[in-house]
Parts: structure tokens; sequence; C-alpha cells
């Protein structure tokens, strides 16, 4: 087949596709109508449709869908193309003047190829690293990430970002020329179950806002033997840190930890969890029940809360575990005492004088707790004392604590305090030989020994309360015993096996 065939059954192809309805004769009446066109647009057609067979040809050889690399723009454009010639449009409206762009954009229309792409990024902080930096470093503009920056603001502080923590971000880039074109959403949890977002609308406004999935609250217990210390015991039980560190607290009013625990010892607890819906542990809630079983000593505490909302732990009777004034207030409950109260030979002066309080080794930045509610009288530098706060409880009991490394954040003079609440920090200041909290008790203006007071007991439940109470620990030793019968026996098991 020559060239001449070729352009006679093509011309016959499009009479048929341009006029289907019209009989032949006329059909051939708007060919020889085409015939007369100027000759350089008769090469262009013939040459133009030629291209688009051959186009066709190598997309079916190359795609297995030729629509899908074909843009929406794209392809609204050939359908014209395709309108334009069943409407018998003159040769200047179907093609462009320049028939080089034109087979150009044919080939551009047939062999489209995708050329952003959505990228998710998660990236960890490190040291040093801003909200606004993390932006900047991927393409971003500094106004455009400051302005997200301020609407982050309104929902969460980016100040508050730390070291190790993942940011997620979904931007849009070029991929021919590897350039940010957008970032279309960022999230930050900064913990389990609670999110921070900021998208992209349709408008390019950005809109930020907090997200916080509803929590399942479970109940758990454990028990085990003392073997080492406790909280090392408690937490090879699996008892998360902080509860550990609560349920020391509870006793630590009437137990010395380094004394009174020995091996062999047992614990039991119930306490709380907060989790998301897919099991990830958001917080810990309260401690319900707590036990400690020394030799043949059993101390069982339970929560209550009375009707005035405050919150203390009870023996099944409803007496007061709590004391005025802890015998130890540090968050190093296995402090030694490095000296104690009366006469010695001062370390540094080389002379016999009283030592008017407890001191307890403990590593240089252990938390010192304000021994009982009170006021704080003195928050200062006192000579050989150091750093040294004084807190009056009531009008028979004050404390004193000295040589801290420093005062936590807030703590001076006038201020109130709460039982347990961090105060300051061991450390070694004024007339020291090494880090340690010396730690004195004052009744009625006179110093006597921490180790030796017999504190006022809190509030025992009465009355309506006492009731209360009651009832609310029967229901739970129902429960409690069904779930220690349960550890007991798959402990078996595993024994057996």
């Amino acid at each position: 087949m020559n060239w001449s065939d070729i352009y006679h059954n093509l011309k016959k192809k499009i009479a048929a596709k341009c006029c289907p309805k019209l009989p032949l004769p006329k059909k051939l009446n708007k060919l020889h109508r085409y015939a007369r066109m100027k000759h350089k647009n008769k090469i262009v057609t013939t040459v133009y449709a030629l291209l688009l067979v051959f186009a066709f040809i190598l997309s079916v050889a190359n795609h297995n869908n030729v629509n899908a690399s074909v843009s929406p723009q794209e392809n609204v454009d050939y359908l014209l193309l395709e309108s334009s010639i069943n409407n018998n449009y003159d040769e200047t409206t179907v093609y462009p003047e320049d028939s080089v762009e034109n087979i150009r954009s044919l080939f551009e229309m047939i062999n489209y190829q995708e050329t952003t792409k959505t990228i998710e990024h998660e990236i960890e902080l490190s040291k040093g690293d801003t909200f606004i930096n993390v932006l900047t470093d991927l393409g971003m503009e500094y106004k455009a990430a400051y302005d997200i920056y301020l609407e982050l603001k309104k929902v969460y502080k980016p100040e508050n970002l730390k070291a190790g923590q993942i940011i997620k971000i979904t931007t849009t880039v070029d991929t021919v020329h590897d350039k940010l074109l957008s970032v279309d959403s960022i999230t930050i949890e900064p913990q389990p179950g609670k999110r921070f977002i900021v998208e992209r609308d349709e408008n390019n406004t950005y809109l930020a806002r907090k997200e916080k999935d509803d929590l399942i609250l479970e109940v758990k217990t454990a028990e085990g033997m003392i073997d080492g210390t406790l909280s090392a015991s408690m937490k090879r039980a699996g008892i998360p840190g902080k509860v550990v560190g609560n349920f020391i607290n509870i006793f630590s009013y009437s137990i010395d930890f380094r004394r009174d625990i020995k091996k062999g010892d047992k614990f039991e607890i119930i306490f709380e969890k907060h989790l998301t819906q897919d099991g990830k542990l958001v917080k810990t809630g309260n401690i319900l029940y707590a036990s400690l079983t020394l030799r043949k000593d059993k101390i069982a505490l339970y929560r209550y809360k009375d009707k005035s909302g405050l919150v203390d732990y009870y023996d099944e009777k409803g007496y007061a575990m709590k004391k005025t004034l802890h015998r130890k207030p540090l968050a190093f409950q296995s402090a030694r005492i490095s000296s104690p109260f009366g006469k010695r030979r001062h370390p540094i002066k080389k002379q016999i004088i009283i030592h008017w309080g407890v001191d307890y080794a403990a590593p240089r930045g252990t938390a010192i707790y304000a021994a009982g509610d009170g006021v704080i009288q003195s928050a200062k530098w006192n000579g050989g004392y150091g750093n040294y706060i004084k807190i009056r409880h009531n009008s028979e009991y004050s404390t004193a604590y000295a040589h801290m490394q420093r005062f936590a954040k807030g703590i001076r003079a006038g201020v109130r305090v709460k039982q347990g609440q961090v105060i300051g920090y061991v450390g070694s200041t004024g007339l020291s030989t090494g880090p340690h909290l010396h730690y004195e008790v004052v009744k009625n203006g006179r110093r006597v020994n921490p180790l030796k007071v017999k504190a006022a007991a809190g509030e025992n439940l009465k009355g309506q309360n006492l009731r209360r109470f009651k009832n609310q620990v029967a229901e739970l030793r129902k429960t409690y015993n069904t779930w220690f019968a349960q550890i007991e026996k798959q402990k078996e098991k595993i024994a057996r096996k």
C-alpha cells in the first residue's frame, strides 16, 4: 500500500466520522471542499492524522488504559477537538497555527504523567529543633511557616515540643523539579489519645483543632513478694512507676521503707488505668486498695472520698493512716540516716555540738517534699544551713529543711503548700560534706527528734461517711477476693509447668 492509498482511505474514514447521516455523494462533496483548502494546511492535516493514529498505537502498546495517563483537563481538550470535527469547524479553529506545538501537545496529552506526589513525613525532633524550623527544612517559606505557627498556637503551644517527639506532616511536592508545593496537614500527638491538627482547606487557609479520644477505664490488680527493694519488686509485677510512687507515698507516714521492709514481705494493689481504644496507656488513675504484709502483720488501706470532696486512705474500720507529718520527706525513700538527732562531733567544725535534726543521705537533685500542709515562713540562704526552708504547719508544729541544692519553682515566703508537694532538691550548700537533707521538726518552739514525734492522726471517719465507707469496702472486698484468687490460680499453673 502506497501513500496515495493511505490518503484516500483516511479521507473515507474522516468522511464517515464527520457526517455519518449524509449519503455518500454528499459526503464526497464535503471532501472535495476540504481538498480545496490551502496546500500547506492539507499537508498539516494529513500529517497530524497520521501522527494521531501512530501515537494511539504506541499508547496502546505502552499503557493498559489510555485514560489513566490523561489529565481531566486534557481529556476535555480532546473531546472538544473531536466535537469540532463532528461539527465541521474549519481548520483554523480545530488546529493551532503552529503545527509543531500542536504535535507536541498531542504527545503530552496521550503520554501524560503525574508530576505531583503526596508524601507523608514522620519527623522525630532533635535537640534544638523548633516547629518553624521543621517546616522551613521541608522547603516552606518562613512567613508561611510562621502563619501556621500562629494558627497552631490557638490550641497548642509549639514551645512545648521536646526532643524525641514525632510530628506527622503531609506535603505535596513537584516530582519533576523536586519542589515543595504545599503543606497539607500537621499532626502533633503529645500523648496517646490527644492530638493537635492543622489542615489546609479548599481556600488554602490553615485551620487548627484538637482531638481527644474517649478513654477506657480499666481496673487492674497485682500482687507479689518483695525481693530487693519494694519499688523494684512492684515494677517486676508490671505496675507503672507512677503508681509505685503513689503506693509508697500512702504508707510513708508510718513505715520506714529502709528498716521495716524485709525480703519475703508481700504487697497487693488495685489501681485504675486509662487506655485509648487501641489499648495504649494514657495515664494511671487512683489506687483503690493497697496492702503490705510485713512478716505477720498486714496493713490494708482503702481509698475514700467523703461528701466534702476530701480524699484519704483508711483501714477497714475507717481509721486514717495519714499522719500530720512525714517522717522522711524525700522522693528517695531508701535514703539512709547519715547523722541522727543529738550530740555529735561536727565533721567540719570538729567540735562536740548538738545536731538539731536528722540527716538523710540522698543523691543530689532528689526531690524534697513538704512534710505536711502549711505556709512557708522562710525560703532563703541561711548561713551554715545553706539554702533553707521553714514551714509552719499549725500552732504546734513547724519543720525545716537545709543544705538544699535549689528551691522548687514558686516556693517563697508566704506561699501555702500541700503535704507531699515538692519544695526543693537535695544538695550540699552551706556547711556540708556531701549531698543530704537536714530535716528538723519544731514543736511549740523547741526542736525535737523527728523520729520520735507522735504526730496527731488524721481525721477518722464517722457518722454517714463511715457507713458509706464500710459499704464501699464490702463491695470492693468481694471483688478483689475473686481477682486475687484468680491470680493465685494462674501462678499455680505456671509453677506446675
